[in-house]
């Protein structure tokens, strides 16, 4: 066996005879080495690093727009009211919404200097395993397959690793969604960029952070509902055209901000050619939003003829 102060020599090929007293001293009693070891400059461990926040307050983060890659942020050209300067601070204001798989918080994102740009985001984070319950999520996944064989079967067997597995996915596909449809000119929320499992988009509210509510929540009076109806059937439509159907959509994912309709929620979107039960997710949709806006006395709100425009404008008649 090879004596400890020994070192084998990659230039020549042959073990090289540690004789100097200095070089053997190295491996010498655990006293010694210790009297030496408390000079050696240490690096920072994951505590006193987590500490090393220049001031920061709780609930303070610096800007995470570097974390992401180019892929995972949203489309281009990025809105001027964004701000991606690295030098911004997140402050987290509150909570906006719980749900079944996600909680959604208001950040301010803003430089610190006077004048310094800012801007309201709305972060979307995907809970842990322990937390978490996927709504009917066997049935949004199917056709969502990834390639890695030991996470699908991971994912099917709802393991821990599988669970983990299934928000990454749901993160991925809600970030992915996003993108598409907002390029599409679907009037969802700007996707900002997606770090591990949150989701940070663009805040549909007013810059006292005040959020906007939802479609269940409001009292339009006939004119602003026949027009909060011509919207929701243009954006259904976009979808329907290029394959898709929200797969979840109700009065209570539709936000209303300045009388613009916004959809939101959309990890589950639906790939309606790809998908066994494509033609059944339109037909639920629209059902479920045209039914709301019947009880408020619209008589263009018919479920059947909305649900027979989207399966025509899929190409699934």
């Amino acid at each position: 066996m090879r004596d400890s102060a020994d070192s084998y020599d990659p230039a020549f090929g042959r073990i090289r005879k540690a004789n100097n007293k200095r070089q053997r001293n190295r491996f010498d009693d655990q006293e010694t080495f210790a009297k030496r070891d408390r000079h050696v400059k240490r690096l920072a461990t994951a505590e006193t690093a987590a500490d090393a926040t220049d001031g920061l307050a709780d609930g303070e983060r610096w800007s995470t727009w570097d974390q992401s890659t180019p892929t995972e942020r949203g489309p281009r050209p990025h809105p001027r009211w964004l701000v991606t300067d690295l030098a911004a601070i997140d402050t987290e204001l509150g909570i906006v919404k719980t749900g079944k798989e996600a909680d959604v918080f208001l950040i301010r994102r803003a430089v610190p200097v006077p004048g310094g740009q800012s801007c309201l985001l709305a972060a979307k984070r995907y809970r842990d395993p322990e937390h978490r319950l996927f709504h009917r999520d066997a049935g949004y996944l199917e056709g969502r397959r990834t390639r890695d064989s030991r996470v699908s079967r991971a994912a099917a067997n709802r393991t821990a690793f599988g669970r983990e597995a299934i928000a990454g996915m749901w993160a991925s596909a809600e970030f992915a969604s996003l993108c598409l449809l907002h390029e599409a000119r679907v009037p969802v929320p700007y996707p900002v960029q997606i770090t591990g499992t949150e989701v940070l988009l663009e805040f549909i509210g007013d810059a006292d952070g005040t959020a906007a509510p939802r479609l269940a929540e409001t009292r339009p009076d006939d004119g602003e509902l026949a027009d909060l109806w011509d919207q929701l059937v243009g954006a259904l439509v976009a979808l329907a055209r290029r394959g898709y159907a929200h797969g979840d959509l109700s009065p209570y994912n539709l936000l209303v901000h300045s009388g613009t309709l916004v959809m939101i929620d959309l990890p589950q979107v639906v790939d309606v050619i790809a998908h066994p039960s494509g033609r059944g997710f339109l037909e639920r949709d629209a059902t479920n939003v045209a039914r709301w806006f019947a009880a408020r006395g619209l008589q263009a709100a018919d479920p059947e003829k909305l649900a027979g425009l989207l399966i025509e404008e899929a190409r699934l008649d």
